[in-house]
């Protein structure tokens, strides 16, 4: 009958603790979702129509078998990702999805890293994040960015805390970093890269082999398997296997753009005769130019042009890089260093391609988009930018304190944790600066796990300094409550024996008197 009771209590207590946390999810993806909700409607980037458009034909061609000619140029698992949050009918759901997933890889870096006063130490960090840093723009954004971060701390979880987490809890990790990978090329480049940090970070920290195998390898068969379903998919829409589909040719562009290509083209076309060699004499000096304005290389283009330029395209920019390494070197140098500290908060402007496609993707939301800060150009994205940066600021200041004079409380899980996000940081500001184009987006769009990385150091410390201090005062409080190894026995303290003693005594002086008196 106890035992029933208690289970009763465990059974109650433990439905009390899912409600608590289930709430502070919800209010934490709320919190997370500021902007869009400062905006009045979900913020949009010209592919965001792109990938709200593509998400129902990728459903009818994979679940009716009815194909169109055109998937577009995006994602298209992205596109099915979202769909059915919106149904073409409204996308808030779109941005409280991003928030539940965001607070929902946060909980599980606090629970992990801040065991005590797990509830407190949650709402404080999400609250700083929301309102100092770039993640709630993010959240609130109608793209794939925020996955990127989410993807890589998702890593980090899966790789430094496999035993602690339940398997739900890596189950869904690994759905979450799939669908990551498979949203955006860069994300898939750098989720490669960063396997292996990961595992040179464990080798490096000396942890057995047996111990990392096996979470490494979840992150390797969530890496190949979301390389298959890409390749799958694609290969099913489009009758070709690959990982992009119809892409537009970003690397060509990005050589041309910075004058080794353009240089090797005016050289080489009068004897290679490549399709791009037709408009060798106004080849632009910007990627934007040459894939996206209406005059540009690209749109320009027939289909089979087309077609031929992402088919010379490799040999192109590998026969740049043998003939102008040097200066390939410098330039991707330089493009990595201004991407590094390009992180403002741009790109939720308006712009006519949206206002244009917005009632085509969602039909009846052109009206309420109109409605909008961002259409009308009143988000104040400076004095956010501000308060973003000079956060990051601060919070350079407080790793630098932490790596230079703070040695205690450093534990393998927080230091991984470093290693990953300064890798990531690095990464992306590679990849997007390099390979793509400089734009405060792709920075912008991770820089805030610096901050996230400087307020758990923080409350780390914290943690660990009441800690310290609370078994400091319970060991004074034990030490003080035992008696000293001197201090006599009172005399009110007897033994059998010594009473035993004491009457035979008292009993001694009786019998002498008896015999005395005879």
């Amino acid at each position: 009958m106890p035992g029933m009771i208690w289970a009763h209590i465990s059974v109650k207590d433990m439905k009390a603790v899912s409600i608590q946390r289930a709430s502070c999810l919800v209010l934490a993806a709320v919190l997370l979702s500021w902007p869009a909700l400062f905006n009045g409607y979900p913020l949009l980037y010209p592919d965001s129509t792109d990938y709200l458009a593509n998400g129902a034909p990728v459903v009818r061609a994979i679940f009716l078998h009815h194909f169109a000619d055109y998937y577009g140029i995006r994602c298209p698992l992205y596109s099915l990702g979202i769909f059915p949050a919106h149904w073409n009918l409204t996308l808030w759901p779109v941005v409280f999805l991003n928030g539940l997933l965001t607070a929902y890889v946060l909980w599980l870096l606090v629970r992990l890293l801040l065991p005590r006063h797990t509830l407190t130490n949650y709402l404080c960090l999400v609250v700083l994040l929301s309102f100092l840093t770039t993640v709630g723009w993010f959240v609130g954004f109608v793209m794939p960015d925020i996955l990127g971060p989410l993807l890589y701390l998702s890593f980090y979880l899966i790789v430094f805390f496999w035993e602690a987490l339940a398997r739900v809890e890596r189950f869904a990790l690994m759905l979450l970093a799939g669908w990551a990978i498979t949203s955006h090329a860069t994300h898939l480049l750098i989720a490669g890269a960063l396997s292996l940090v990961l595992i040179a970070v464990l080798v490096l920290q000396r942890e057995p082999v047996r111990r990392w195998l096996r979470p490494a390898g979840s992150v390797a068969m969530v890496i190949a398997a979301a390389v298959l379903a890409q390749f799958a998919l694609n290969g099913y829409l489009h009758g070709q296997p690959s990982l992009n589909g119809e892409r537009p040719p970003f690397l060509l562009a990005r050589v041309i753009a910075d004058g080794p290509g353009r240089w090797y083209l005016q050289q080489r076309c009068s004897s290679l005769h490549f399709a791009v060699c037709d408009r060798v004499r106004d080849l632009p000096d910007n990627t934007d130019d040459f894939l996206w304005t209406a005059g540009g290389v690209w749109p320009t283009s027939s289909v089979a042009q087309q077609q031929q330029i992402l088919k010379e395209e490799m040999p192109i920019v590998l026969g740049v890089l043998r003939a102008y390494p040097r200066d390939e070197l410098i330039i991707s140098a330089r493009h990595l260093w201004e991407q590094l500290g390009a992180f403002e908060l741009a790109g939720f402007d308006a712009t006519p391609w949206v206002e244009q496609t917005i009632e085509a993707a969602v039909p009846g939301s052109e009206a309420r988009y109109r409605q909008s800060r961002e259409a009308q150009g009143t988000l104040h994205e400076e004095f956010f930018t501000d308060i973003e940066s000079w956060t990051v600021k601060a919070s350079l200041v407080v790793i630098c304190v932490w790596l230079v004079f703070i040695r205690k409380g450093r534990s393998r899980q927080l230091i991984g944790l470093a290693a990953v996000i300064a890798f990531v940081v690095i990464a992306n500001a590679a990849v997007t600066g390099i390979l793509s184009n400089i734009e405060d987006r792709y920075q912008a769009r991770v820089i805030w796990m610096v901050p996230l990385f400087a307020a758990l150091f923080v409350l780390t410390w914290f943690d660990h300094r009441r800690s310290t201090t609370l078994e400091l005062t319970l060991s004074q409080s034990e030490t003080t409550s035992v008696p000293p190894a001197h201090s006599a026995i009172p005399q009110c303290t007897s033994t059998p024996g010594s009473t035993a003693q004491s009457q035979s005594t008292e009993q001694k002086p009786t019998n002498r008197t008896e015999r005395t008196e005879r």
